[in-house]
């Protein structure tokens, strides 16, 4: 799978999170907190999943 489609899932899920966690009513200090730990954690690991193999 492609980066770009690991990405466009990524930014998906965390504008869903921080709609649900704005509708819930939290600050945006602890939305702003999530995001940026999920969108780092999503980053990792579609840079993982989505990088060449080193050739032996």
């Amino acid at each position: 799978m492609s980066f770009a489609l690991y990405v466009v899932g990524l930014l998906l899920l965390v504008g869903g999170i921080a709609w649900a966690m704005s509708t819930a009513g939290l600050a945006l200090v602890y939305i702003g907190i999530a995001c940026v730990i999920v969108l780092g954690i999503g980053i990792m690991s579609a840079v993982s999943r989505t990088r060449t193999k080193d050739p032996s």
